[in-house]
């Protein structure tokens, strides 16, 4: 993990729960939008003009990142599981 260049100005927090949906929606003349709804809240993730190596770079690390992320929660249901039993 890299330091961080710029300070952070604000965090915001997106509780997810049975309504929490991810959505791509690609289109053949613009950038592809992500879209990150939970609830009273959604986040649309796209690039700014034409997609770039950079703008690659970042879906790719955020795929990374969203794997890991459903592996630790799969973890925890795991282990929750056998603690109940």
């Amino acid at each position: 993990m890299t330091r961080r260049r710029t300070p952070r100005r604000s965090v915001i927090r997106l509780t997810t729960g049975q309504e929490a949906r991810a959505t791509c929606h690609p289109y053949p003349y613009r950038s592809p939008v992500l879209a990150l709804d939970c609830g009273a809240t959604t986040v649309l993730l796209t690039s700014d003009g034409a997609p770039t190596a950079a703008d690659l770079a970042f879906a790719r690390q955020l795929a990374a990142a969203a794997t890991r992320y459903a592996l630790a929660i799969e973890s925890r249901i795991h282990s929750t599981k056998e603690i109940a039993a």
